[in-house]
Parts: structure tokens; C-alpha cells; sequence
């Protein structure tokens, strides 16, 4: 691993791998098309990630089929529900703009993914218009503006199993919450908020 002459550059790595398959390119289109629009309806779960001068940040949205709204072709709407208040996500959206969103729909091995800018709103109708099914309004929305979408065939989940029921891991087997969280701050009382967690039916705000 110290040779240097292992790192690959722009021109050996598409040497490497030789051209990009036809399909994978003419997927690709600077607009939602109804059929792509159609697996953002229908996903419960995106994944975002966002740069900016505070640096790089990936993070989990997740709601009811439809919580990203599709607006037109070129617009999406996604509500900012509460959460821990570290904003990372935003920061880089006011800061930056750029924004790449990766959709996932349950036992579906396509995921639709979506590039483009973005803009934070705080607009009171529209954050009314967000309203969840107990009446919470967000504190702002997020309004992408597509650039790019494209959809990724089921290879990722055919490898992981992800969706196989045979191949979910026991919960048990794996750190508790609160076990990762005194790991990184040994004041942290872990077993506590393990506590609080099981007492409040093991939801917690959104990171």
C-alpha cells in the first residue's frame, strides 16, 4: 500500500475499466420522468448527501410513502422534521447547494438516485402544507431543483440480501444505542438512554 504508483489517476482508472455502458449513461436525464417520479412517491427512505465549508455529511430522511413531494420535473419538496439541531445537512445547503439524494423503496432492488441544488425555505404556508398526521408543522423545507436523475438496477441489493428476510441480523447481536453513544463520550450514560429509548417504543428524533 505505500507504493504510490498503485494510486490510479482520472486517465488510468477509466483505463482500468474501459468505457461506461451505453445504458448507464442514456438512463441518465436532467429531469424526472414519470416512472422516476413514481419510485420517489412511492419511497419511504432517502439518503442525502450534501458539501460544504463545514465539510462532507450523508443523512437518513425517512416517512410516509410520498414524504419527498414531486412538484414538476424539476422540483422536489422534502420537510425538515426535528431532530438533534446540528443542521449538518442544511449548513451545507445554505452554504453550498449541491445536493445528491438516493431512494430506496422496500423490497424493491431499484433505487432511484437524484442530483441537483438546493435551498432551505422557511416559508409558513409552505411548512404549514407539511403538516404530519399529528399536526407538526417542520421549521423549513427543503426545495431541490433536479439536474440529474437516474435509476440503479438491483445488483447492490442482490449482493447484500438485503431485502431477504433470511439475512436480517438479531438487533441483540449488535451494540445498543446507548453502548455506541458512551463509546464516544465516556460521560454519556448509555444504559439510561437505553432505558428512555425502550419507554418511548424505541423511537428517537431523527440524527
Amino acid at each position: 500500500m505505500n507504493d504510490q504508483s498503485n494510486f490510479l489517476n482520472p486517465d488510468s482508472l477509466r483505463a482500468l475499466y474501459g468505457p461506461a455502458l451505453p445504458t448507464s449513461l442514456s438512463k441518465e436525464v436532467p429531469f424526472l420522468t414519470e416512472p422516476y417520479a413514481d419510485m420517489i412517491r412511492a419511497s419511504p427512505f432517502v439518503v442525502i448527501a450534501t458539501a460544504g465549508e463545514e465539510g462532507l455529511d450523508c443523512s437518513p430522511r425517512g416517512g410516509p410513502p410520498g414524504f419527498v413531494r414531486v412538484v414538476d420535473p424539476k422540483t422536489l419538496m422534502l420537510p425538515d422534521r426535528s431532530g438533534n439541531n446540528r443542521v449538518d445537512t442544511l449548513s451545507n445547503i445554505v452554504s453550498d447547494g449541491r445536493i445528491a439524494m438516493l431512494f430506496l423503496v422496500p423490497g424493491c432492488g431499484e433505487t432511484m438516485r437524484v442530483n441537483g441544488r438546493a435551498r432551505v425555505s422557511d416559508d409558513t404556508a409552505l411548512c404549514e402544507s407539511f403538516a404530519d398526521a399529528n399536526g407538526k408543522v417542520p421549521r423549513s423545507v427543503i426545495i431541490i431543483t433536479v439536474e440529474s436523475a437516474y435509476v440503479h438496477c438491483s445488483q447492490a441489493f442482490s449482493r447484500s440480501k438485503l431485502w431477504d428476510p433470511a439475512a436480517q441480523v438479531d438487533r441483540r447481536s449488535l451494540p445498543s444505542m446507548g453502548t455506541m453513544l458512551q463509546s464516544a463520550a465516556n460521560a454519556f450514560d448509555g444504559a439510561k438512554y437505553d432505558r428512555d429509548l425502550a419507554a418511548e417504543g424505541g423511537l428517537v428524533p431523527d440524527d
